[in-house]
């Protein structure tokens, strides 16, 4: 046989996998901003982008093909700045701070001159006696300096973006500026223009003289206050999840060969080292303790302000702190395989989706600032035939500078982000918008027992062997099967049979039932009595049913070697937070492949009324279908790999976080308490979060619908217009940032 005739055959073609790139997109000031963005990069072929007002980032998948200049290029040729987004989050820190306080500087001096401007105005507007020669010349010098120098990256982002045919608010409040300097300057360099006749102080206010230079100082003073106070309330929505982003450690004490320690970076830290970690330090990465003793914070990831004792053998996730003692931490997870790194891409991504009311915002951005131009051409001609030139300049000048889209940009996303980063706090991380809407149907909330409802900390409590059959013996090989298991009453086992355990070949799981494999040559199953038939045990199996105890039977060789019974505790809040559900008009489930009695023991003490147990994974779903199918929307919470199904089936999944990787996959909300008191937490939060959305666009399109026919109507002065115009904004921030007291006690 040749070569060639021993070569594989060629592998068929595969697709080829989607790439994901974060940019930093500068320049966006409203929906109608995001609108161009998204377009432009979905142009692309092989390109899926969502672009985030709130967080200046847009989260583009694309093919491999597609190279991050090719996307950074087309965000600029929109006119727009853009780049790869820092993995350093203290980097996007800073880039904010100089931009805030850029603004604050032009925002400064603006309203330097802006004060005695417009409170000379007034004066010569409400009594002209005070009127001196030149009078017009001081405003023009005092208001120069504002729309030009104040207004310039008003004037900038509006000039770039038409000259890539882009419309946005900058392009309105620009024009806006540009217009009522233009005609003020017109009318000072007209002799005769200016209105003689006193008018009174409130006519002064609300119906501006020919020379409108304090309205277009005083726009740009109110437009860029709004920016700044949005830029900072904005830091303050964010600041949850940077103190999130920047909690990992940076350096790690790496253990070598000869027991010295060396200091390296995290980033150089690889699987199956050992580190150490000192009283105070944030854990490196995750991983399992070898050796010492310490309590850990782990509030950085589950919200739980009671530290937790940690020793050889326990867990322990990279982002916390150890509080006391020294601990050898072996690694078993790096960079961005550890639970940290995943909990922060579910924020990322959570981020990266749109809620249905948002979509509806965008769509009304995109042809919201054309709109807006046509209606002030439209009031221009109709004031200019029916009043002349003065009132047709000011009404349509307040028609420019009333109009607000960017509150209709930031009424979902500040809002999401607000509420991201208060779940974080609380240990609770949402998927995404679609898991956000779901919650507030939600009526049913049906739970797993072992590991949800209890602590899932299984311990052997009794062992029934069949004659013949000695105790060690049967744990022995119990337990080397089971120890190839994920389920908790395998750990149980495991726990109870100690850890020189014989190998196991074979092994297979079945999901709900139990596990096989060969142990020494024997052919060992292990599971539930609907698995193995007690045959000789059954009345040892019926007396640990009575007594509200999950039954483990053991078979070797095809007979019955012993019954297991398994006692579980009930999590201490379990009981307060299915009282919080029911309070909140929710019914609550228990499902469970234990038994009856077991379940329905566990049920009463919680408060639970409807248990259905015996239920396999499979059952589980036909469980979840049929409550859906009688009217209900059900949210189920679980956390092993049995559940994975059901979370999937259900309306909302939500997945303890110390569960399997199987169920928080599955899931669209993982909690990362281990108290139950997270599922009430995390759908009150979900429907606060919605509620807020609900109110910020309700204000912006209600704003926008009432202020352009007024400003229309000649009713509104550029002035108080362009007040409102920010004030719009700022309500839509600081109603989402309500958001984080959410759960405050």
């Amino acid at each position: 046989m040749t070569d060639l005739d021993q070569a594989p055959a060629p592998a068929a073609a595969q697709p080829e996998q989607a790439q994901r790139t974060f940019l930093d997109v500068g320049g966006m000031t409203c929906a109608a901003c995001v609108g161009r963005v998204e377009r432009k990069l979905n142009k692309l072929d092989g390109v899926r982008a969502v672009v985030n007002l709130a967080t200046r980032t847009a989260t583009v998948e694309h093919a491999p093909t597609v190279t991050v200049e090719q996307l950074t290029g087309t965000v600029e040729a929109a006119g727009y700045t853009a780049a790869p987004k820092s993995p350093n989050p203290r980097r996007t820190i800073l880039a904010e701070e100089r931009e805030r306080r850029d603004v604050l500087r032009r925002l400064i001096v603006s309203l330097v001159l802006f004060v005695p401007a417009a409170d000379l105005s007034i004066v010569l507007a409400t009594i002209p006696s005070t009127r001196f020669p030149g009078w017009q010349w001081v405003l023009l010098a005092l208001s120069l300096p504002v729309v030009t120098w104040g207004a310039w990256p008003l004037h900038k982002r509006a000039f770039l973006g038409a000259r890539h045919g882009a419309a946005t608010m900058d392009t309105l409040v620009s024009v806006g500026i540009i217009s009522a300097t233009a005609w003020s300057v017109v009318t000072v360099l007209t002799p005769g223009r200016q209105r003689p006749d006193p008018h009174g102080f409130w006519n002064a206010i609300f119906q501006s003289d020919p020379i409108y230079l304090e309205v277009a100082m005083g726009v740009t003073v109110f437009v860029l206050a709004g920016r700044y106070f949005e830029a900072s309330a904005r830091a303050k929505a964010a600041s949850a999840l940077r103190e999130l982003a920047t909690r990992g450690a940076r350096e790690v004490s790496v253990l070598v060969r000869d027991g010295s320690e060396l200091r390296i970076p995290v980033r150089e830290l690889r699987e199956d080292q050992l580190f150490v970690v000192r009283p105070g330090e944030t854990i490196a990465t995750d991983g399992t303790v070898e050796s010492g003793s310490a309590f850990v914070d782990n509030s950085t990831m589950t919200g739980e302000s009671r530290p937790v004792p940690a020793g050889p053998g326990d867990r322990v996730v990279g982002g916390t702190v150890c509080q006391d003692g020294r601990l050898t931490v072996r690694a078993t997870a790096v960079g961005e395989d550890t639970t940290f790194a995943a909990m922060l891409r579910l924020v990322e991504d959570a981020q990266a989706t749109k809620a249905r009311m948002q979509r509806l915002a965008d769509r009304v951005s995109a042809v919201f600032v054309p709109c807006v131009f046509a209606i002030a051409a439209l009031t221009f001609v109709g004031w200019l035939i029916a009043s002349g030139i003065d009132d047709a300049v000011k009404s349509a000048i307040a028609v420019l500078v009333i109009a607000c889209p960017c509150a209709l940009g930031l009424a979902t996303p500040v809002a999401f982000m607000v509420a991201s980063g208060r779940g974080a706090q609380l240990g609770v991380y949402v998927r995404g918008h679609s898991a956000l809407e779901a919650t507030e149907t939600i009526d049913t909330v049906v739970f797993d027992k072992t590991g949800t409802v209890t602590t899932g900390v299984l311990s052997v409590a009794g062992v029934t062997v069949a004659p013949g059959r000695t105790e060690e013996t049967v744990l022995r090989l119990a337990g080397a099967v089971e120890a190839a298991s994920e389920h908790a009453v395998a750990r149980a086992v495991v726990a109870r049979a100690g850890s020189d355990l014989p190998a196991v070949d074979d092994f297979r799981a079945v999901p709900g039932l139990g596990a096989t494999g060969v142990v020494e040559g024997a052919s060992v199953r292990v599971g539930s009595p609907r698995f193995v038939a007690p045959g000789v045990l059954s009345a040892a199996v019926e007396a640990a049913a009575e007594a509200g105890r999950t039954v483990a039977v053991v078979e070797v060789d095809g007979a019955v070697a012993a019954v297991l019974e398994v006692a579980d505790t009930i999590k201490p809040d379990a009981a307060d937070a299915v009282a919080r559900l029911h309070a909140a008009g929710i019914r609550t489930v228990l499902l469970t492949g234990d038994n009856a009695a077991a379940a329905a023991k566990i049920a009463v003490l919680v408060g639970i009324d409807d248990v259905r147990a015996d239920v396999l994974p499979d059952g589980k779903v036909a469980a979840i279908r049929e409550l859906q199918a009688s009217g209900r929307r059900v949210a189920m919470v679980g956390d092993g790999v049995n559940d994975g199904p059901a979370l999937a089936a259900a309306d909302l999944g939500l997945a303890m976080g110390t569960g399997t990787d199987v169920a928080q996959s599955a899931a669209d909300v993982v909690l990362m308490r281990e108290e139950l008191s997270a599922v009430p937490d995390a759908l009150g939060l979900a429907r606060a979060t919605l509620k807020t959305i609900k109110t910020n666009l309700v204000w912006a399109f209600g704003y926008n619908v009432a202020a352009i026919p007024v400003a229309v109507a000649g009713l509104l002065n550029p002035l108080i217009g362009a007040a409102a115009m920010a004030f719009s904004s700022f309500f839509v921030v600081w109603n989402s940032l309500r958001l984080r007291k959410f759960g405050a006690r």
